[in-house]
């Protein structure tokens, strides 16, 4: 993927700059439609489009920190906090839950895991497993079990345990399945009988580097569910920034959480200042294959 840096300073250290290439590159780069046509029609308008390429790179940043500025930071509910992890297969969602868990953890929060994935008991036994590696308690159910049902028996056991922070993983096939949308759609309506403002955040796992895809997610499962923000995985400071930048611009939801590799410690709150520093970073570089 290209660094935001290097499209801008090339399109538009000419004379006259090429607005239409410079579009084209955005969205080739997985900024968006959206984005990018706001974009660049904004650039066009300042100053008659008689920009320079620093200026531009100013316009440009002074942009996306207004998109990023109020990305949220929520504090722990109480009596128990739930979150709702959403997102499709292979993003690496259950990895994600483990993560935050370990977060919290490291943190002295007591932390229980919800295997709500109930029809892949592969998807079961991969969240035991990361529950017995960080020392987590794991809800399980049987093969088959409604959803719903074994989220509203953890938050019970969670609430009668005095546990600080509940984290349900929830099934991830493809996304623009009806019956698995109106099967998430279900855990909140559920849980909420338990603890009426439950889940206190409802987060959309995409892979950074899925570009369009990461954006078609963004839009299929919000259309079912209220997404409170995004977690990032393999956010790796690759330049892999554009779909953030699209699914920010088109529907709000900003990244409350970012994974940058494989290990437990590789999970942190996103910062967008150290984001936008990616993007903009001269030194990133640049291929073929990643263009």
């Amino acid at each position: 993927m290209k660094k935001l840096f290097r499209i801008l300073q090339r399109q538009l250290s000419g004379d006259i700059p090429d607005w239409d290439r410079l579009e084209d590159e955005l969205i080739q780069a997985d900024f968006g439609v959206h984005f990018s046509t706001k974009f660049v029609d904004k650039l066009r308008q300042t100053r008659g489009g008689l920009l320079m390429a620093g200026s531009g790179l100013e316009n440009a940043r002074d942009e996306l920190e207004r998109i990023f500025r109020n990305a949220p930071k929520p504090e722990l509910k109480k009596p128990v906090h739930v979150v709702l992890l959403l997102g499709v297969n292979g993003v690496g969602k259950t990895t994600s839950a483990a993560k935050l868990a370990y977060y919290w953890m490291q943190r002295k929060k007591s932390v229980r895991l919800v295997a709500a994935d109930t029809f892949r008991a592969a998807a079961i036994e991969q969240l035991k497993a990361w529950g017995d590696r960080i020392g987590c308690p794991v809800s399980t159910g049987s093969y088959g079990m409604d959803p719903a049902a074994l989220a509203y028996q953890a938050l019970q056991q969670a609430l009668e345990e005095n546990t600080r922070v509940l984290i349900i993983d929830t099934a991830g096939r493809q996304a623009n399945k009806n019956n698995l949308m109106q099967e998430l759609a279900k855990i909140p309506r559920v849980i909420r009988k338990l603890l009426p403002d439950a889940p206190h955040e409802t987060l959309l796992v995409i892979d950074a580097h899925t570009g369009s895809n990461a954006h078609a997610q963004a839009r299929q499962f919000s259309q079912a569910l209220e997404i409170t923000g995004l977690i990032a995985t393999k956010l790796d400071g690759s330049g892999n920034g554009g779909p953030l930048v699209a699914i920010a611009s088109e529907f709000g939801l900003l990244p409350q959480w970012v994974g940058t590799g494989e290990g437990l410690e590789d999970f942190k709150r996103f910062e967008a200042r150290e984001f936008l520093d990616q993007l903009f970073d001269p030194l990133g570089t640049e291929t073929e294959a990643s263009a």
